[in-house]
């Protein structure tokens, strides 16, 4: 969207708008990636708005980094749901919006007359997207869930701890959000495609819980796939202490020898081709992953013989894969990621200069915008969406002085 709210050109999803009730992460991010498609995304917000906005660093109150970087190409009102006219509003809103997407707990959208049911009456083929903590036929339906909670009850501090950490500890990232939100995104582009078949809208649940397991059990369920067992749990190549960066004689670098071409390679390129290259551990895939913790470790070795610099430059003639470790620092200087414009330098219109991320993706005929509008302040769309929706300017302003929904105060300066 542009800042007067008009819909930019081209994104395969041009065209479809979509009511966003989530806040904090799994939800903004799934909006996140609809908006850079072309969407039109329509974000609701509690009075005290997105937890997000409160989470630093920051320029200005409300507009933290995070919130930045979820929230950019939506348009921002402010409903209190709580209070008839604001849920009369957000079903209004709903009228002409092809998809509504929330993760509050279905029991509470229940409980505010916005459950699937109440939106369906109003619009019949609206894509009504649940992204919740857990299946709602389940016994732990009603719990409540967030991304620490989803990654323990999944496994994967267990994991962690088995991977070497000394105690059980959480991946340092929002995992269980961000895949979640990737689910809610391809759940959300299915069931539109299947209403463009049937002319049918439905409700799609989208639950953390069973998605991180897939997402665990796809690599880790290893002897357990079979009954009676086959033997222990985890991909043995993921939880060696050894799968690390490589130490060398001035740092660090990632590098995989993953298949026998490559195996050979190396063994080539350290004139080890007669030693090591004839020991059997290393001669076969299935030889490899059985004494895998041997095998990293011998590479360990031999990476602390030489310069990163001069491995990079040993690996790379070999053909054998390797990357830099780079911090996040490193990222944002990346030659990749600015050449291809993923990583962009704006300006917003409060929050000042900024590093930005385009869509990861490139299409050849409806290409996403590789620019979107910036993050919204609070309510700053407030009154221009109730107006699209149909309210007269004097029944605006009768919301807002019911309390039924806030507009933006003026632009803060820094």
């Amino acid at each position: 969207m542009t800042r007067d709210g008009k819909a930019m050109c081209g994104g395969p999803l041009s065209g479809v708008r979509v009511l966003d009730m989530t806040s904090v992460i799994m939800g903004p991010y799934t909006t996140q990636i609809l908006a850079e498609l072309g969407a039109e995304v329509i974000k609701l917000e509690s009075p005290e708005g997105d937890n997000m906005r409160h989470v630093g660093p920051m320029n200005n109150p409300g507009m933290g980094h995070i919130f930045l970087h979820a929230n950019a190409g939506k348009r921002s009102i402010v409903l209190d749901l709580k209070r008839e006219g604001g849920r009369e509003a957000a079903l209004k809103l709903a009228e002409s919006c092809d998809v509504l997407i929330s993760n509050v707990r279905p029991k509470a959208m229940a409980r505010l007359g916005l459950d699937y049911e109440a939106v369906k009456e109003r619009n019949p083929r609206i894509i009504y997207v649940s992204c919740c903590g857990f299946d709602q036929d389940g016994p732990d339906a009603a719990r409540p869930a967030y991304d620490d909670l989803i990654q323990g009850a999944t496994g994967l501090p267990w994991l962690m701890q088995q991977y070497g950490a000394p105690e059980p500890t959480y991946a340092p990232t929002t995992l269980s959000d961000r895949v979640t939100g990737l689910h809610a995104v391809y759940a959300v582009t299915a069931a539109l495609y299947a209403r463009s078949r049937t002319g049918e809208g439905q409700s799609v649940v989208v639950p953390m819980f069973e998605a991180m397991s897939q997402f665990i059990l796809g690599d880790h369920m290893a002897g357990l796939s079979f009954e009676p067992p086959l033997g222990t749990p985890g991909y043995a190549r993921l939880l060696t202490p050894h799968r690390k960066p490589y130490a060398t004689e001035d740092g660090w670098l990632c590098v995989l020898i993953y298949n026998d071409k490559h195996w050979r390679s190396f063994f080539a390129a350290i004139g080890e081709s007669g030693g090591l290259g004839a020991d059997p551990r290393f001669a076969t895939h299935g030889a490899r992953a059985a004494h895998i913790d041997a095998v990293y470790a011998e590479v360990s070795r031999l990476m602390r013989t030489r310069t990163t610099g001069a491995w990079r430059a040993l690996l790379d003639a070999a053909d054998v894969p390797n990357m830099p470790m780079n911090s996040p620092a490193d990222l944002l200087a990346n030659s990749q990621l600015r050449a291809t414009g993923f990583l962009r330098d704006v300006v917003h219109p409060t929050e000042g200069a900024m590093h930005a991320m385009a869509h990861p993706t490139k299409w050849s005929g409806t290409p996403p915008a590789r620019e979107s509008a910036p993050a919204p302040r609070l309510g700053e769309h407030t009154v221009a969406l109730l107006r699209e929706a149909g309210y007269s300017q004097a029944a605006v302003e009768e919301l807002i002085a019911s309390g039924a929904c806030v507009a933006a105060q003026p632009k803060p300066t820094n």
